[in-house]
């Protein structure tokens, strides 16, 4: 779950959770950005979420994948940027401060 060091006092609803990341292949769900930092703001900063697919899981999604992220939104109970690619020189700089939600046993 969100390691507490990093993600203060955060609460969010992940009831179903599991079963979003599983239907949809996802392999490993992580929270970075302002969420894991200080200057998160509870009332008005969103998600930032990464997600890493299984191998094949995105073949023939299509136009399903542009709405995960309203998905996880409300799984969540906050507004979440949702991406699963991120630029090389980006994923270096947040490599450290990725933590995971939800990671297939």
């Amino acid at each position: 779950m969100i390691a507490p060091a990093k993600a203060k006092n955060l609460r969010l609803k992940t009831s179903g959770l599991e079963e979003f990341c599983r239907k949809r292949g996802i392999r490993k769900l992580s929270l970075f950005g302002s969420v894991v930092r200080d200057d998160y703001l509870s009332e008005t900063s969103d998600l930032d979420v990464l997600a890493e697919f299984l191998p094949g899981a995105l073949r023939g999604i299509g136009w399903d994948y542009f709405g995960y992220g309203h998905e996880l939104s409300q799984i969540l109970g906050k507004k979440v940027d949702f991406c699963s690619r991120l630029d090389p020189r980006v994923r270096t700089l947040i490599e450290d401060e990725l933590v995971p939600l939800y990671e297939q046993a």
